[in-house]
């Protein structure tokens, strides 16, 4: 996809509707506030969700135009990264002992256990 902008054509590696967002309520500022998760320090507010949600991929939509523009690297999607399903983790031993004797219990894996306690969050 290209974008012009002035006399320089920019090519987005990637679209606003490609990142990961949410939407809560802020009691204090009375307006919806959407964030985008590969942009942490981006926020935009709106008097509803889904302005909120558009004003948010708007702002996204200027910042990978300008990371483009400027050479610099865009973060990728979640949405486009590829995840292998092995994660290595590193616990305190007493945890690792907890989880494995609660493991054994429930007569289930290690890593069945910390799956399913993922899956309950």
């Amino acid at each position: 996809m290209a974008k012009r902008r002035g006399a320089l054509a920019v090519s987005l590696e990637y679209r606003p509707e490609q990142y990961t967002y949410t939407v809560s309520y802020s009691e204090e500022d009375r307006v919806h506030v959407a964030r985008v998760a590969e942009f942490p320090s981006l926020a935009a507010h709106g008097d509803s969700p889904a302005a909120a949600l558009e004003e948010i991929q708007f702002v996204v939509r200027i910042v990978i135009e300008d990371l483009a523009e400027s050479g610099e690297e865009t973060p990728e999607p979640f949405s486009k990264r590829k995840y292998s399903g092995k994660l290595n983790l590193r616990l305190p031993e007493f945890l690792h002992r907890q989880l494995a004797i609660e493991a054994a219990q429930e007569g289930v894996s290690l890593n069945q256990l910390i799956a399913l306690k993922a899956e309950l969050k």
